[in-house]
């Protein structure tokens, strides 16, 4: 077995039908098409995928392209993509995505050079502001934030480094949690106003008992950039969606077999496979285990329409940190892409216990529970586990997508 590293280390009728049955290779479930699923999942293939998200689609694309591979993608959802999935919302005719904003950005050439290949990129580089007492401001945290928010008039860097200094709080050990990163950090005004709140709404957990990296992970700017990720080079959305680029990727190639509405777990006593990866749940490999599951933080999305009206809100993103409003953040698809449309659609994004697999919650329990589940998958035989949620860790596109290259490098020892 392979395990995956982190590479450098780090309306559904409608949707359908946006992008073409046919495409997809599949009969759509119903009782004439059994058979149909039936042949292609006994047919040998060389090589088997489990999820058809960016990992397990950058793989079968390298398999069929570059070895001429005959590749089966088994997905479990009704829809190729995985959370990427964008669709072209009825009411609006706005593209929006089904899983919250996606925003692609690298400093990888090899990343930025291979999707390329599959779709022409507009380029976009993402601003959040946040609602905080009234008052939309710039997240991160920038001379902006704390000028609006504290009714200062900070000018340069070092007048907002000398004022942060101020503000934090020095311990004599390493954060340990990230109530101690944050104010180490920013102090608590700033900790209080908007990153204990938002963590809160977050993972329904305080910072103090989550791990310091989650805290630690959030830029905080002592200029006025207002840009989220400032030292990317490369920042871009695909111009015709997301959805698009994934089609091109794996449902083009005749090589390529796409089983949607198929759960692995039903169906893997049927599948002939030379080699198979596993890019789901870790912990749903191994649930004949009877051990816990592994805690993930998942959204509700609650879309709502606005008609003939231009904007609802002054960005794509506003973020909520305050506990008055029980959800944490606003997405308007209109702003990406230049949309236009006589009204906006957006969505009110709150996190949530149950539901599709987001976020790993970094605490303690959880790093310790991974690593026995870790230690199994190093001893499952013909099985390379690759992805965020086969590795328990979050990855950004652009780091799923070199993740999954590099692995499909070390495997074939290219």
């Amino acid at each position: 077995v392979h395990f995956a590293l982190l590479a450098n280390d780090m309306d559904r009728e409608k949707d359908i039908r946006d992008i073409g049955g046919n495409a997809f290779k599949f009969t759509p479930p119903v009782q004439e098409g059994e058979k149909d699923d039936d042949d292609i999942l006994t047919k040998y293939h060389d090589v088997c995928i489990v999820g058809s998200g960016l990992s397990g689609s950058v793989i079968a694309e390298r398999y069929a392209t570059l070895l001429q591979k005959k590749v089966l993608i088994i997905e479990k959802r009704d829809h190729i993509g995985g959370n990427c999935y964008d669709y072209i919302d009825d009411e609006t005719n706005i593209r929006v995505s089904k899983y919250g904003a996606h925003l692609f950005h690298t400093n990888s050439e090899r990343v930025w050079e291979y999707i390329h290949q599959y779709s022409d990129w507009t380029p976009y580089e993402h601003r959040v502001l946040g609602l905080v007492n009234g008052k939309h401001v710039p997240i991160p945290v920038n001379i902006d934030t704390v000028n609006r928010l504290f009714d200062l008039d900070i000018q340069t860097s070092e007048e907002m480094s000398k004022w942060l200094e101020n503000e934090q709080t020095h311990f004599e050990h390493e954060p340990s949690n990230s109530e101690e990163m944050a104010i180490s950090r920013v102090g608590t005004r700033l900790y209080n106003l908007i990153f204990k709140p938002y963590t809160f709404k977050q993972w329904a957990k305080y910072p103090n008992e989550l791990g310091p990296e989650v805290t630690a992970r959030i830029p905080v700017r002592n200029d006025h950039d207002d840009r989220y990720f400032p030292n990317d080079k490369y920042q871009a959305l695909p111009k015709q969606g997301y959805t698009k680029l994934f089609e091109n990727m794996i449902l083009s190639n005749p090589l390529i077999d796409v089983l949607t509405n198929t759960d692995y777990f039903e169906v893997n006593k049927k599948i002939n496979c030379g080699k198979l990866y596993y890019t789901g749940p870790i912990d749903s490999y191994f649930s004949d285990l009877g051990w816990p599951k592994l805690e993930y933080r998942s959204l509700d999305f609650e879309r709502r329409v606005a008609l003939n009206t231009d904007y609802f809100q002054p960005l794509s993103v506003v973020n909520h940190p305050g506990l008055d409003d029980d959800f944490t953040r606003i997405v308007e698809y209109k702003h990406l892409l230049n949309q236009v449309s006589p009204h906006t659609v957006y969505f009110i994004e709150r996190s949530k216990d149950d539901g599709e697999p987001y976020y790993p919650v970094p605490n303690k329990e959880n790093k310790d529970l991974y690593k026995k589940y870790q230690e199994m998958a190093l001893k499952e035989k013909g099985v390379i586990f690759v992805g965020r949620l086969a590795n328990y860790k979050y990855f950004n596109m652009d780091q799923a997508i070199l993740n999954a290259l590099e692995m499909f490098d070390k495997i074939e020892d290219r």
